[in-house]
């Protein structure tokens, strides 16, 4: 029996179970261009390009491999931009009557789906995902009777699993992880290789200027695009990664620079989330790397832990605890998003860098979006769905299954510990350690009060004292809280009116 196989934006992959189960000869393929995707949050217009370039070269990719493909463009006149209503549609088109598709990485396109199963006149198979080390019912049962989530072991374990980086059932080096061995700060006389970047070809170019029309109010520069839009294109990106950039990339993966928003890191969560590249890919040829000696146990092992344990822990932990997840807000933070957010005018410099590169390039590595982006987000209280939806909208790697737990959970601490054992606040001294951002500030890291006090030093202090009856037992917190205690009444007192006045500053009207 023929059968439509639905293929989503992050499902680019030729080795998705839904194609691997299909028949080339009778089965129809089908992608859609969608505003119900592209506008359920304001998404950057360098993401949208991405995707709907992505999207394209994938289908004629499928066609080339034999497949027949029914795509949808944005602007096709009936286009009802409802995955919904195009499957029906599609089903109709082709006198189809069962739909074949992967388990899709969101729960609120999951929910969609199973209403079909269950609603609808004809039969939807939905096939396990499995581009991932770890199943979402493998997570699941090691979590079962755990008192805490922890990555760590979660980690090792799909280090036994797998054999890296082990030798005769132990971890290479007889260290499980060198997570300590990777905060350098940024040091000038280390050139940091340029990106890969790719000259648009026709296609991008076309959807480029259908985004520049039809996504005109969106955040986010368009210009200039030099993302990968193929496979072979992100399998460039990867390989240039591991030649030029990997073997500096554990010492100075925390480190920030003026200028280099891209310093050592791969770039290739793009590509990851989408489909363009599997994870087994990359894995394997940091992997490779270590065995030939071109790169350092430290940046090897710090490179695949954020793959086969930070990636698969936050994708397990999205389906063991959603929907519920969404809404957590332990803390109780409810101020709304600066204006800066999108604006970028902040005379704060470490956070005028990063909104101004996320702006640009609809990227920011892992240390500039958790402890300077996500660091102010916490220290200020900011609403965790706001914070959330702005996390999903400017980032071209976002997607809910990973960004939720980790501005949730580890930027947040809304989910009360659930991800992460304690709060990952900072005061001025890390960023002024771990970066070049301080000496071009008008504050400074080392005046405490006053007006070129810096605010991370200020509200550092002040969420500690906001959120004592919260926070205080917790065992990883007990010395900053006797260094709390031994602070005068009256410096608190200066530190809550100058917390309170930069708030009220900053919250729009």
């Amino acid at each position: 029996m023929s059968a439509l196989i639905l293929v989503m934006g992050d499902q680019l992959s030729f080795d998705i179970p839904a194609l691997k189960a299909g028949n080339k000869q009778n089965d129809i393929v089908l992608l859609a261009e969608l505003r119900e995707e592209a506008g359920y949050v304001r998404h950057h217009k360098k993401k949208i390009a991405f995707l709907f370039s992505a999207m394209r070269h994938f289908a004629e990719a499928l066609r080339t491999a034999g497949w027949q493909v029914d795509y949808i463009k944005l602007t096709d006149k009936d286009n009802t931009h409802s995955f919904t209503s195009e499957a029906e549609r599609a089903l109709r088109r082709h006198q189809l009557d069962k739909i074949i598709t992967t388990h899709p990485s969101e729960y609120r396109v999951l929910q969609n789906i199973t209403h079909w199963r269950e609603q609808a006149d004809f039969s939807v198979d939905i096939l396990e995902d499995d581009r991932f080390y770890s199943s979402i019912d493998a997570f699941a049962e090691w979590a079962e009777g755990r008192k805490q989530l922890r990555m760590e072991f979660f980690y090792r374990e799909l280090r036994r699993q797998t054999d890296i980086l082990m030798q005769g059932g132990a971890p290479i080096g007889r260290q499980w992880n060198y997570d300590s061995d990777n905060r350098k700060p940024p040091d000038k006389s280390v050139p940091v290789p340029a990106p890969t970047r790719f000259a648009p070809d026709a296609i991008t170019k076309e959807v480029c200027q259908l985004v520049e029309t039809e996504f005109a109010d969106h955040y986010g520069d368009l210009y200039p695009f030099s993302f990968a839009t193929t496979h072979a294109q992100a399998e460039e990106v990867l390989q240039q990664f591991i030649t030029e950039r990997l073997v500096n990339f554990g010492s100075y993966q925390d480190a920030m620079r003026t200028g280099e928003p891209f310093m050592f890191h791969s770039h290739i969560g793009f590509y990851l989330n989408c489909g363009l590249l599997s994870p087994t890919q990359a894995v394997e040829a940091a992997h490779t790397a270590y065995h030939r000696g071109d790169a350092p146990l430290h940046s090897v092992e710090g490179f695949i832990r954020q793959i086969l344990g930070w990636r698969e822990f936050v994708r397990g932990l999205y389906w063991l605890k959603m929907p519920a997840y969404r809404e957590m807000n332990f803390l109780e933070a409810d101020r709304p998003l600066p204006d800066f957010f999108w604006d970028c005018q902040t005379e704060m410099n470490c956070l005028h860098q990063c909104f101004s590169e996320t702006r640009k390039y609809a990227y920011a590595h892992h240390i500039q979006r958790l402890m300077v982006i996500g660091n102010f987000s916490l220290l200020a209280g900011l609403s965790p769905a706001a914070v959330n939806d702005w996390y999903l909208s400017v980032y071209a790697d976002a997607y809910e299954w990973v960004e939720l737990p980790n501005v949730t959970g580890m930027v947040l601490f809304a989910d009360g510990g659930i991800l992460a054992s304690k709060p990952y606040a900072a005061g001025s001294a890390y960023i002024d350690r771990m970066s070049d951002y301080c000496a071009n500030c008008r504050y400074s890291p080392k005046e405490k009060t006053g007006d070129r006090a810096c605010p991370f030093g200020y509200l550092y202090w002040d969420f500690l004292g906001r959120q004592e009856e919260k926070l205080r037992g917790n065992p990883r917190l007990g010395m900053i809280y006797r260094s709390l205690d031994k602070m005068s009444a009256e410096k608190k007192q200066q530190i809550s009116v100058q917390s309170q006045a930069f708030l009220d500053s900053i919250t729009p009207s």
